[in-house]
């Protein structure tokens, strides 16, 4: 049976990867985590320099999932490679390091950085943060996501992972937009923007009053999203939102994902890609398959 996936470069031996932002650099996690039943880490985003995030609170459970304004709270890219990094490494699991910004040209300065380190071999390029002070995303634009896509990819030969929001008019406009600026995969979906209040204090529950929705109840949002670029990109696609056992990461393969992401599971049940992947390869068993990119677009309408 074979459980092995290829984006780009990178030849991951399971086709499960952590979410950005909800395993945080691996380091954590470390003394919790089966990390062997993982094909990738995906760190928690980094800019070009250390950031503190958006103000308290900055997380909170609310109806089928979490609402979520952390901010892009991390170390910078410096801060990464020197203090992070070496504790990435030594974990034993392929990583991807995620990168955020504020600009077209920050983004640049972080890659150009990132592609001079050894040992680093797939980028995602986070295009979709809700939480930042900005008029939009920069993947809300075709043009921008060309723009930032086709800079980077002429930079750097290593895997390049554009993630998306669903918070666009027509999805499969930005997912072609990114492919032809040269990206390797694609990741489906970001949070979505949502907010709540408490009745008795009268106030949001976020210090930012607004955040990025996660879980169970994006589920059926980002299927139909990861079905729709499916249909007209080449590229391989990464698919979550909402994923918790392994019937739903099935559905992703069905609607198109070649591999499943696993986010706010993460907080309650760190080790969730270990019962997701022994369900996968039960369900495979059970159908008779023996290779999981056939299931990969096997939606029957």
């Amino acid at each position: 049976m074979n459980l092995g996936v290829k984006i780009g470069k990178l030849q991951l031996k399971y086709p499960i990867v952590t979410a950005s932002g909800t395993f945080g650099f691996g380091e954590e996690l470390s003394s919790l985590v089966d990390f062997s039943s993982l094909g990738a880490l995906v760190t928690k985003t980094i800019t070009l320099k250390s950031r503190r995030g958006n103000p308290p609170p900055r997380i909170r459970e609310v109806e089928c999932g979490v609402l979520n304004s952390i901010g892009l709270d991390n170390p910078g890219v410096e801060g990464f490679l020197k203090n992070k990094l070496p504790k990435i490494k030594k974990l034993g699991v392929p990583f991807i390091v995620s990168v955020g910004g504020y600009s077209p040209s920050e983004y640049v300065e972080v890659v150009k950085v990132l592609d001079r380190v050894k040992g680093i071999k797939a980028i995602e390029i986070n295009l979709s943060c809700p939480n930042l002070r900005q008029k939009k995303m920069f993947s809300q634009s075709a043009r921008l996501t060309f723009k930032i896509t086709d800079s980077l990819r002429r930079i750097t030969k290593k895997t390049l992972i554009v993630k998306l929001t669903g918070e666009v008019e027509d999805i499969r406009k930005i997912a072609k937009s990114a492919e032809y600026g040269g990206a390797d995969a694609l990741s489906l979906v970001n949070t979505f923007f949502a907010m709540g209040v408490d009745v008795d204090t009268k106030k949001p529950f976020l210090g930012r009053v607004y955040g990025g929705y996660s879980g169970k109840g994006i589920k059926p949002l980002s299927l139909y999203r990861v079905w729709e670029c499916a249909k007209v990109v080449k590229i391989p696609i990464i698919g979550g939102g909402g994923i918790d056992n392994y019937r739903d990461a099935i559905e992703f393969f069905l609607v198109g994902a070649k591999v499943i992401s696993l986010g706010t599971i993460n907080l309650v049940n760190p080790n969730a890609a270990k019962s997701i992947l022994n369900g996968i390869i039960k369900y495979m068993q059970k159908n008779k398959i023996k290779d999981i990119n056939e299931l990969v677009g096997g939606l029957v309408v």
